[in-house]
């Protein structure tokens, strides 16, 4: 496993400034985390209640954001970090705002299940797809904040080729949806919810590559944003051997 050492520094209030800053950007991921199983079970069920609670969480994850956001300005005002510290300091400020657009998605998901719920639980068409992608999109996210728990570049990665596994499995439920339209007019209106609730899920799989992203660049210091799987590959083997040299 491939893992990253911050370096120690004279100033231990410097070494707990970016500790701590880690440990709030894990502590907002494991809010959003519950955030995301929560709407996605109240669209399995259509709990209007349970959505509910997931859209309370709205301005408990903005006020995270805020005060990451703060820290992390404060450390570069104060200490003016580098090389690696650096690199930590941009990528939970990056990492920040792809966390609170998960939690935005996570509410249009729980918005689908009001409206699922207000139209009565009589069609379980689209619940399948939602379910198998829900459960590869919750397992992306837990792995890319579990990566950068680790500083684990090998889990990361595997978010990152996750995601084209992701993207298939969408565009595939979203064929069966409009199937289902086509051969039941009476459940468009149902199916277009989840229809909406898929697309979230979509979008939340591609901010778990951001993260993963912004974890591979924190450890090697590699952009690997805009670039293939092979290129990625490629670009991760030559970092590794150049740390190795």
């Amino acid at each position: 496993m491939d893992t990253l050492q911050l370096d120690q520094h004279i100033s231990q209030q410097f070494n707990e400034d970016l500790e701590h800053l880690r440990t709030r950007l894990l502590k907002m991921g494991g809010l959003v985390e519950e955030q995301l199983r929560d709407a996605i079970k109240a669209v399995e069920t259509a709990d209007g209640a349970l959505a509910e609670k997931v859209l309370k969480f709205e301005d408990d994850v903005d006020r995270y954001e805020l005060t990451l956001d703060r820290e992390a300005i404060g450390i570069l005002a104060r200490r003016q970090p580098a090389a690696s510290d650096l690199r930590l300091v941009m990528m939970v400020t990056k990492a920040t705002r792809d966390l609170e657009r998960i939690g935005d998605e996570a509410n249009k998901i729980a918005k689908m299940a009001i409206a699922i719920n207000s139209e009565g639980n009589d069609s379980p068409r689209g619940y399948v797809e939602l379910r198998h992608l829900a459960r590869n999109v919750a397992r992306s996210v837990n792995m890319a904040l579990d990566s950068f728990a680790r500083y684990d570049v090998e889990s990361a990665f595997d978010v990152v080729r996750e995601d084209k596994n992701i993207d298939i499995e969408y565009k595939s439920a979203v064929r069966e949806m409009i199937t289902y339209m086509m051969e039941d007019p009476r459940s468009i209106s149902r199916v277009m919810n989840i229809m909406w609730a898929l697309r979230a899920l979509e979008r939340i799989g591609d901010h778990s590559r951001n993260i993963a992203e912004h974890v591979i660049y924190l450890v090697h210091g590699t952009d690997i944003r805009h670039t293939s799987l092979a290129e990625v590959e490629e670009k991760l083997r030559g970092s590794k051997s150049r740390r190795e040299s």
